[in-house]
């Protein structure tokens, strides 16, 4: 039985990461805006009402809940996509949000768990958004990118940690549902791939993820991994 930490559980992957873990009998201690009625009343299963976007008190309101405990697994899942547009035609401050959600909470996140927890491993939910610069995708694409880097200068800065960063694949979720109905594929070719490609379901995205979480600990702390390509090929951030 181990004891897992995982933000956004409302729906798609984090609901279905919080599912598993919780079938194959660990404690799960989830945060995000919206708790899950599904775990309602679930033993194991302990949430906390915080919303990631406001990083300002994120630190201050987490505390209470993490004090002292010590986490095998933390998954930072929670984050946003946005709308797939060019990046010029959008503000400073959508762009802003994207950022904040994708990448300064999980920032507030390490640094609280790192004071008053002790947490094993750390993975970030990335994408390979991160690497591809496709059209459409600017501030998400950018704010993963950001995202493994992060995660590479926390492996330096706390070794007593493993991080990593797990890019889990493309999963239909409601998001994706629409991105692709609404999305002409002749201005964004990346929503053609997409549909020509492998889609996952949430709980096989899981299942994939949390193989994926074990067998990040033999790489290097800090690597960014794509589960599509794990076992034939580790992506290293330069």
């Amino acid at each position: 039985m181990k004891k897992i930490f995982i933000t956004g559980i409302s729906s798609g992957l984090g609901e279905a990461l919080a599912r598993s873990c919780l079938e194959r009998d660990d404690r799960v201690y989830a945060v995000g805006r919206r708790d899950n009625p599904l775990f309602a009343n679930r033993a194991g299963y302990y949430f906390y009402p915080l919303d990631l976007a406001d990083i300002t008190m994120l630190r201050e309101n987490l505390r209470e809940f993490i004090d002292h405990h010590e986490y095998d697994l933390v998954i930072l899942n929670a984050g946003i996509l946005g709308e797939i547009r060019e990046l010029s035609e959008f503000s400073l401050d959508a762009a802003r949000k994207i950022m904040d959600l994708n990448l300064w909470s999980n920032k507030q996140l390490i640094d609280t768990l790192d004071l008053h927890a002790r947490s094993k491993q750390i993975v970030a939910v990335s994408s390979g958004a991160a690497v591809n610069g496709s059209k459409g995708w600017g501030p998400y694409a950018i704010s993963k990118a950001a995202l493994n880097m992060m995660i590479k200068v926390y492996a330096r800065e706390k070794p007593w940690t493993h991080f990593s960063a797990i890019a889990p694949g493309v999963i239909m979720t409601p998001m994706l549902r629409k991105i692709l109905d609404r999305t002409d594929p002749l201005i964004y070719p990346s929503i053609q791939r997409i549909k020509e490609g492998p889609i996952l379901s949430p709980e096989a995205a899981a299942r994939l993820f949390l193989d994926a979480c074990d067998s990040a600990r033999n790489h290097e702390s800090g690597s960014f991994l794509d589960i599509r390509t794990l076992h034939s090929e580790t992506v290293p951030l330069q």
